[in-house]
């Protein structure tokens, strides 16, 4: 008797902990729906629910190209271009291809009242396909060359016609662009020092103190060059050497280390 009833006992424990898993995970929403309620928001032009929404999104881990995409266009309905232009160049790290966001970061880059030029550098000069791929892409790209590479070199032992030596010399040709554009992309995303101005309008100082003299201004949107942070102060610099201060809070970093401690909208 008491035998049966241990094991009733346990049944009834075992069947609450499934049905309260259960019911937590049905009270619970999952990213596909977040995301479907953040974009039925921005249609009906709840723009500060979208932003909200797809931020929970990203503080949850799910960051994608689309997401983030729709984060900004969020923002600039909601006449925050900072904020935008820091999202769509997010995306565009993901989704480097997509015309809609083409479309929608130029048409950001447009509404800036300072007029900074785009500082691509010798890799962006140079290798100027990059911007046209992820690094994930050229990941994948690289690896797959690589395996055609050494079947290709181990046939090769076997196999010495012609046509086969111009074919490996090919496939040894694109194996090393391929190697040389991961390594460059990678290089470019781990290393992007670039940050957005976030406030409508920024003094850049001579030193990190308040009371230090201005420089000169930057306004919302603008695209600068993160030096280091120092106790609460950015030090910057633009393509034409010009450097200051400004507090950390007016401006973000493009690479973002996590999406936890931002705040949508």
């Amino acid at each position: 008797m008491r035998v049966l009833l241990c094991l009733w006992a346990a049944a009834i424990a075992v069947a609450l902990a499934i049905f309260s898993g259960t019911t937590i995970q049905a009270a619970g929403e999952g990213p596909e729906e977040i995301f479907f309620k953040a974009t039925q928001a921005q249609k009906e032009g709840q723009f500060e629910k979208a932003a909200e929404g797809y931020g929970n999104l990203l503080q949850s881990g799910y960051v994608g190209g689309h997401v983030l995409y729709n984060l900004g266009n969020a923002h600039i309905r909601l006449n925050q271009l900072g904020m935008a232009i820091l999202q769509y160049e997010r995306a565009r790290a993901l989704i480097p291809r997509d015309a809609d966001l083409q479309f929608n970061l130029e048409y950001a880059r447009n509404l800036t009242q300072d007029a900074i030029p785009a500082s691509k550098g010798f890799i962006g000069h140079t290798l100027f396909w990059l911007d046209s791929f992820n690094c994930s892409e050229l990941l994948w790209s690289f690896a797959a060359l690589n395996v055609l590479f050494w079947t290709a070199l181990f046939v090769r032992l076997f196999y010495r016609s012609e046509w086969f030596y111009y074919l490996f010399v090919l496939v040894l040709v694109c194996w090393f662009i391929s190697g040389i554009s991961f390594g460059a992309k990678w290089y470019q995303v781990e290393y992007d020092d670039r940050a957005v101005i976030l406030e409508k309008e920024v003094g850049v100082l001579a030193g990190p103190h308040q009371g230090d003299t201005v420089l000169f201004k930057l306004h919302e949107g603008a695209m600068v060059h993160e030096e280091r942070v120092d106790d609460g102060w950015m030090l910057i610099h633009l393509p034409d050497r010009k450097r200051g201060w400004i507090p950390s809070e007016d401006a973000a970093r493009i690479k973002a280390s996590g999406f936890k401690g931002e705040k949508y909208p």
